[in-house]
Order: C-alpha cells, then sequence, then structure tokens
C-alpha cells in the first residue's frame, strides 16, 4: 500500500489564510456552544436549592471519568422556535455514545435549565434521530429525564410525529435493546410515556412526577382535588402503581443506581480489539490549513486522507481512469475502510468508478467514509453525451443500496445531486458529520442568482418587455445571498442534516469511534422479542 506525500508547507502564506479562517469558524460554533451552557448554568442557584444537579453534571456523573464521548447535534434548533440568538440550542436534549459503566450506551438528559427542557420541533427531530442511531448501532439507552413536554407554541407541529418517539421506544425494547431511564423531575402527559415505555424506571424521591394530567388540568377536567404526590410522585410510582422499578433517594442516587444497571445488563464488547496501527504521517493540526478558505482554489483531498489513515497510507482504486472522484483502501486506527472523496466535479467516469468501488466494499463487508468537496455532477453536451445521468443513477444506486456502514464528513461543498452520491443526510448515512467551514446547498448561491436573472430576463422578453438592470440586478443580488445564507454549517446543523458540527483536527479520531460503533454493532446478536418488555 504507498503512503502518501503532502505538498502542503505549513510555512506559506495561504496555509496561514485557511488556517486562520478555519480557526474562525471553529471558535465560532464553540462559542455557541459554551453560550449554550452558559445558559444552564446561570440557572446553578435554582437547581442547588432543590438539592438537584444541572443536567450537564447528571451527563458527566453517568459516563465513565475518562472515557470518550461523542457529543450529537448540540445546535440543533439553532437559531430556530424561541431560540432567538443561540443560547438555547440543542432542542432541550443533551445527548452522545458514551461509556457507562464499561458500556457503550446512548445517553440523553432533558436539558431542564432551559425552559425546563421542553421539546421544540427540531427536539422531536432529534430525538427521532437519537433513536434511530441506537437502533442500527445497538446500543443500550440511558436517558436522565425532567421536562416540561411538548413546547406548546408548537403543539400542532410536535404532536402527530411525537407518537413516532413512542413508538420506537416499543420497538427499540422488542429489539432487545435495554432502555433505562432516571426520571429527576417532571414527567408529564406525553412525556409520562417516555419513561413507561422504558424497561427499567428510576424515580427520585420527592422530585420526580409521572400524570397524564397534572392537578391543576385533573381539577379543571373532572373536579377531583389531588397532590403531585398522591397523583404522581415518586413513592406513589414505585410503591402502588408499579410504574417505577426502583426509587432513589437523590439525583445523584438515581444516577448511580442507572450506572448499576447498565453493569448488571451482561452487555459485553462483541467486536474484537482495536489491532496495533500506526499514527498518520502528518500531525491532525495541519488539517487546518489544507481546505482553501476561497472554494474556487482546487486542493487534492488525499492531503486530508494523509492526516486521518494508518500510517498515511492509502491504495487509490482506478485513479488513472478518473482522478475527480477518488476512491481507495486504508484504516483508520486499525479498522478497515473505504474511502471516497472529490477533487472536482463528479463525472460519468467518476460516477461508474466510485459504483463499482462501492459494490467491492459491499462485497467484503468493508465500511466507506465519504470526504464530501463537490460542486456537484458534471454538466454540460460532453457530459450528457458520456451517460453522466445513466452513471450518476448507478452511483446512487450503490450508495442507496450498500449494506455496510457508512459514514460521511462534509469537509468543504457538498452541493446539488453530489451531495445525494456522497451520501449526504438523504441517503441515510450511519453518521454524518460536518466541518465549520462546510457548505450544503442544491448550488452555490452566485449560481443559483444567475439562473434566475436569465430566467426572468428571458421571461420579459418574450413577453414583449424590455427588461431593467436594476431589477435583474437586485433579483440575482438577494438570491445569492439567500442561499449562501441558507448553506452554512450553522444552518445545516440547526436542521439537523448532520449529526454534529466537528474540529477538523478531531477528524480522525471521531471516525474512528464511529467505525467501531458500526463494528461492534456489526458483530452484536440481540435477543429480539414481539412486543418488547411490558411493565406488569
Amino acid at each position: 500500500m504507498a503512503t502518501l506525500d503532502s505538498a502542503i508547507d505549513p510555512n506559506s502564506e495561504e496555509y496561514r489564510q485557511n488556517r486562520e479562517a478555519l480557526l474562525a469558524a471553529i471558535e465560532e460554533f464553540r462559542a455557541i456552544e459554551q453560550a449554550v451552557v452558559d445558559t444552564a448554568e446561570s440557572k446553578r442557584a435554582k437547581f442547588e436549592k432543590r438539592g438537584q444537579l444541572l443536567p450537564h453534571e447528571r451527563i458527566s456523573r453517568l459516563l465513565d471519568a475518562g472515557s470518550p464521548f461523542l457529543s450529537l447535534m448540540n445546535l440543533a434548533g439553532y437559531q430556530m422556535h424561541d431560540d432567538k440568538d443561540g443560547t438555547e440550542a440543542g432542542g432541550g436534549t443533551i445527548a452522545g455514545i458514551g461509556y457507562v459503566s464499561g458500556v457503550r450506551c446512548l445517553v440523553t438528559a432533558s436539558n431542564s435549565a432551559i425552559k425546563g427542557g421542553t421539546i421544540s420541533p427540531s427536539g422531536l427531530h432529534k430525538t427521532l434521530r437519537l433513536q434511530r442511531i441506537a437502533l442500527e448501532n445497538k446500543l443500550p439507552v440511558v436517558s436522565l429525564v425532567e421536562s416540561g413536554g411538548a413546547n406548546l407554541n408548537y403543539a400542532a407541529e410536535v404532536f402527530v410525529d411525537g407518537a413516532r418517539t413512542f413508538a420506537n421506544q416499543a420497538r427499540l425494547s422488542a429489539a432487545g435493546i435495554p432502555q433505562i431511564t432516571v426520571v429527576h423531575g417532571n414527567a408529564t402527559a406525553g412525556g409520562a410515556y417516555q419513561p413507561g415505555l422504558s424497561d427499567y424506571v428510576v424515580v427520585v424521591r420527592e422530585r420526580a412526577k409521572m400524570f397524564l394530567a397534572g392537578p391543576p388540568l385533573l381539577k379543571a377536567a373532572t373536579g377531583e382535588i389531588a397532590t403531585d404526590e398522591e397523583l404522581g410522585g415518586a413513592e406513589m410510582h414505585a410503591g402502588t402503581a408499579g410504574t417505577a422499578e426502583y426509587l432513589a433517594q437523590s439525583d445523584a442516587d438515581g444516577i448511580s443506581q442507572a450506572r448499576d444497571l447498565v453493569k448488571l445488563l451482561g452487555w459485553r464488547r462483541a467486536a474484537a480489539d482495536v489491532p496495533e496501527h500506526e499514527e498518520p504521517k502528518f500531525p491532525p493540526e495541519e488539517l487546518l490549513g489544507v481546505v482553501p478558505c476561497d472554494a474556487k482554489k482546487p486542493y487534492d483531498v488525499r492531503e486530508i486522507i494523509a492526516r486521518i489513515v494508518d500510517g498515511s497510507q492509502f491504495l487509490d482504486f482506478k485513479n488513472e481512469w478518473d482522478s475527480a472522484t477518488v476512491c481507495g483502501w486504508s484504516t483508520i486506527e486499525g479498522k478497515p475502510v473505504g474511502i471516497i472523496g472529490n477533487n472536482g466535479p463528479i463525472t460519468p467516469r467518476g460516477a461508474a468508478k466510485a459504483a463499482q468501488f462501492i459494490q467491492l466494499c459491499d462485497q467484503t463487508r468493508r465500511p466507506l467514509l465519504f470526504l464530501h468537496n463537490t460542486t456537484g455532477f458534471m454538466v454540460g453536451t460532453d457530459a450528457e453525451q458520456n451517460g453522466v445521468i445513466k452513471n450518476g443513477s448507478k452511483m446512487l444506486q450503490a450508495v442507496a443500496n450498500a449494506r455496510v456502514p457508512k459514514i460521511s464528513v462534509v469537509v468543504g461543498g457538498s452541493y446539488g445531486a453530489g451531495n445525494y452520491a456522497m451520501c449526504g443526510r438523504g441517503l441515510d448515512p450511519r453518521f454524518i458529520f460536518a466541518w465549520p467551514n462546510s457548505k450544503v446547498a442544491v448550488m452555490g448561491g452566485q449560481q443559483a442568482g444567475m439562473v434566475l436573472r436569465i430566467v426572468a430576463e428571458g421571461k420579459q422578453r418574450a413577453n414583449g418587455i424590455e427588461p431593467d438592470p436594476k431589477v435583474l440586478d437586485m433579483l440575482q443580488q438577494s438570491t445569492a445571498q439567500k442561499l449562501d445564507s441558507q448553506s452554512t454549517a450553522l444552518y445545516g446543523t440547526a436542521r439537523l442534516w448532520d449529526d454534529g458540527i466537528i474540529d477538523p483536527r478531531d477528524t480522525r479520531r471521531v471516525v474512528a469511534y464511529a467505525l467501531d460503533i458500526c463494528d461492534d454493532a456489526e458483530q452484536r446478536q440481540l435477543h429480539p422479542n414481539s412486543f418488547g418488555v411490558a411493565r406488569l
């Protein structure tokens, strides 16, 4: 296998400019993440008065100290719905994949320090995505719950699809995937079914409240008067209704009990231990200067590959036949992987080459890693006559039907049908992450503006109207600005087009962790039943 060389000069002015631009983008999204944490931290006195831990502290206590944790969708709903300035992003939930008592789990915590942990439409879709991740990757689920339920300002957008979260819980249980829930506070109305549909429930004494209708609604609907404890308190659910299996004395005790339950699941690693492997020849720090800050400047995607694969070793596939779509084999932290990257638009040959490569990887059960940076499929008379539609369809079929895990990282632009062919969100990658400089859109803003200008001008001339250049200029500029503003990494991650923005320097670590999760899932045998575990 060939060892990749590098043409990057870390001392060059171009490298310095690329690095500074990417560092600024990293600082921007990290500052937003910190602002969300700071917003929650501002409620510390209120939580301490109630004898409670803040949501991020609950997550910290749940996870094994010093173990890896992959945060997911931190900025879901950024500047959407009630989040005006980004300080309330996250969809009302903190989530990720980490180790609990030595077992890798999907963990979630209601972010009750922000709007009571209520669920916005983006929060609902985040939950649905998390449930899919748990099912596909056969991960036990531990949930730390304290939520006011659906944000009633968006009830119509949450209500119908909210049922899918309950259906998914039932299917997870039936698939043989354990779900453990600690109820730290309110779990009202539809939210009460989340613990009800879990396999194990821990409730915190004097804090947990689970009822379909709280005391005010009960009185309004039936005239009955009841206290919180009588209607849905922790002791009632543990000792009378039987909704909960375990009664905890505090937040910390509830989390400790959850850790004990995970430990006693007997859930052991299914994949083989990670083999010995070499580090890349080039430091990950250099990834900051690889991708040009000017999107029009070309670069070789192998510069990224050289900094994320073992020993910087990569075996190219059919490079002499087409060089714009890069395909090849390597390993990342000992895990075999097939890599597809872009050095330009996807040509007819490039699409056919990628389709063949994907089938070869599927044949040998080798996961696929897609590194997006493409303007899309090649256009023009030559491309059409050489079957770009036919060959592009082959590539799409291969991506859609490949049975191996697919992981995508959007490292630059991901435009048009190129986004689909490179396994964007719509093609259901097992995981998809974005660099903070990345762009996702149907086309570039400049191209979109020019297209609409040409169309409008042609329509006016066909109707016998002399076009006004000033009006056409305004149409072109406004269109370009709109598409550019809707293509940023922050815009995309807010809408769950990815599973989170990552620091480029973490790419190898994140991809390796995702590959290991996938490998463990591929080797794990579950013990499903027909209906899941019902609470009797």
